[in-house]
């Protein structure tokens, strides 16, 4: 015998609360007569009640004890869901495909998936770069030529740039389950709406300059709009 969830409910009024509560006796009489096709004892009643003053609900709790296999279906739609989108969580897949996260994980082990990560962001580069790197080489060597100590006197700068909003962090995101290192990397753009650039300028062993530049005209814009 299975009662519904509706019946479970109906149970839990008939048997009322505060100085209305009928005995468990009473309450299996009143329903057994309005359900004759579902009959209940007083030991039917006592474990709804019990389970709703501990639990809260009527619902069947989860079952403890291993998770059942996936079968071969579930596992060739969880490696055509990785295919389509390598960046894809466990939680995700558990449910999209109805299984514990555990069961996910053993079936990443068994296939030997890997979450690898992207290596390094790239610069992205213009079809004249090229040219250009070639160019400052030639330089760089014709000065040190001229001047053996030339490199005393350049002045070594760097920049970082942190998003306020819509770049992916490499660190967090940016991994994929693979069964072999797919070797990505990912261009990243210098120009980008809501930043904050970190700069220094070095020379020799000297820090020369650090300084944090805010775009603020474009953050206090965004937070009018």
């Amino acid at each position: 015998m299975v009662l519904s969830e509706r019946q479970r409910i109906e149970i839990l009024i008939l048997l009322g609360c505060g100085d209305k509560i009928r005995s468990q006796a009473e309450m299996c009489t009143l329903f057994n007569a309005k359900y004759s096709e579902n009959q209940i004892t007083q030991g039917t009643v006592s474990k709804i009640f019990h389970k709703f003053e501990k639990h809260g609900t009527v619902h069947d709790l989860p079952r403890t004890g291993r998770a059942r296999p996936l079968n071969e279906e579930k596992k060739l739609d969880i490696a055509l869901e990785l295919l389509e989108n390598p960046q894809t969580s466990i939680v995700s897949l558990a449910r999209n495909h109805d299984a514990p996260r555990t069961t996910i994980r053993r079936f990443f082990k068994q296939e030997k998936y890997h979450p690898y990560k992207v290596g390094y962001l790239v610069q992205e580069l213009l079809e004249d770069d090229y040219d250009r790197r070639l160019q400052f080489c030639e330089e760089i060597m014709r000065r040190f030529d001229d001047n053996n100590i030339f490199q005393r006197d350049i002045l070594f700068s760097d920049e970082a740039t942190f998003y306020l909003n819509e770049v992916i962090n490499r660190h967090n995101n940016y991994r994929f389950w693979s069964q072999e290192n797919p070797h990505w990397t990912c261009e990243s753009h210098t120009q980008h709406p809501q930043k904050v650039n970190v700069w220094a300028v070095m020379i020799l062993n000297n820090l020369l300059a650090f300084g944090v530049e805010i775009d603020i005209d474009k953050v206090m814009e965004d937070d009018r709009h």
